[in-house]
């Protein structure tokens, strides 16, 4: 069985930092695209970074120098390292995975981040 289990969201002051982590099972890790996207109130889902199965990270304008993702794979994890935050970085954070025209994509529940004072 697949699943995807966010962690490491809470409540944080604007510039501050935290780690995010996504312990993943029931695929094979090593071949998958993951990817984490957030959602904040009234607003719809969207792409938040992504890490490819060779290492290639990708990250939209907004996060770009704040944001890191990195991928264990012998732990079948990825983590979200977020510096500098901001209030509009507020969000359920989700991760998910995907293996290109073969498998998924696959999803978590979602961590909540809130960035506020």
């Amino acid at each position: 069985q697949v699943q995807l289990v966010e962690s490491g969201g809470g409540l944080v002051q604007p510039g501050g930092s935290l780690r995010l982590s996504c312990a993943a099972s029931g695929f094979t890790f090593r071949y998958y695209t993951m990817s984490w996207y957030r959602q904040a109130p009234g607003r719809e889902r969207e792409l938040v970074a992504a890490i490819s199965s060779s290492d290639t990270a990708d990250y939209v304008e907004p996060v770009k120098g704040r944001f890191t993702i990195s991928r264990d794979n012998a732990k079948s994890t990825v983590y979200l390292q977020m510096n500098s935050l901001k209030p509009e970085d507020t969000a359920v954070y989700y991760c998910k995975g995907l293996r290109y025209y073969i498998d998924g994509p696959y999803w978590g529940k979602g961590t909540l981040v809130t960035v506020s004072t």
